[in-house]
């Protein structure tokens, strides 16, 4: 499986220079529920995240600050459009259950609730080779997953020769993962710089091969 060429735009990361992406390309077999990842999630890491989201507040948890500095940069209020793990981590802290989507994405959520960082997943089978992280242009929207509709002007967003497909708040149903996706592809969105993208990078891998009968990945950084 080829790696995709992914970039940042220009005009982004003079707007934020501490934007930085890793990518994992995999093959993968989705399933609809990996109870062993509940059980950890439920019995031990649901508790000790409970007990940190009750004394601290969310924008001192790992890397959401950075990400709200830098959706101001864009010109985007991140009061309104949140990052998906700032999204993940006011539904915990309102006591409401996390979605159980399949095997893929439920590890994706657990990465970032550990790390604080938005992560995409994406079925390769639907998006192009070549793929940028850049800012949204005026008009462009998409059907975001359990949105009838998103609106992208200045929001940051990875996007391939047929438009914009992900972003770090929500992403497309074009390229979400289902029980059909054999290929896919992670997108860890760092607006913190290399260090701490470098670790979520390694638990990812640790996470997906445990919860997601995710194949050795492919890694780049950018």
């Amino acid at each position: 499986m080829a790696m995709p060429t992914i970039s940042i735009d220009e005009n982004l990361k003079t707007a934020w220079p501490a934007t930085h992406v890793g990518c994992l390309c995999y093959s993968v077999d989705v399933c609809p529920k990996n109870q062993d990842l509940w059980d950890f999630y439920e019995k031990t890491f649901a508790p000790l995240l409970e007990q940190k989201l009750a004394s601290t507040a969310l924008p001192d948890m790992p890397n959401i600050a950075q990400a709200r500095a830098a959706y101001k940069a864009f010109g985007i209020d991140p009061g309104r459009h949140r990052i998906s793990s700032e999204a993940l981590y006011r539904r915990v802290r309102q006591g409401k259950a996390l979605y159980q989507i399949n095997s893929l994405v439920d590890a994706n959520n657990l990465v970032s609730l550990e790390t604080g960082f938005s992560l995409g997943s994406y079925d390769a089978a639907h998006i192009g080779q070549k793929i940028v992280l850049r800012l949204g242009q005026p008009g462009e929207g998409y059907a975001g997953i359990g949105k009838s509709g998103m609106t992208l002007e200045n929001m940051p967003v990875l996007a391939d020769d047929s438009g914009p497909f992900g972003s770090p708040t929500s992403d497309s149903t074009r390229a979400m993962i289902t029980d059909g996706t054999r290929k896919a592809i992670t997108v860890i969105y760092s607006f913190s710089g290399l260090e701490a993208l470098t670790d979520c990078l390694d638990l990812a891998k640790r996470c997906f091969n445990r919860y997601a009968c995710v194949g050795e990945p492919l890694v780049t950084v950018i």
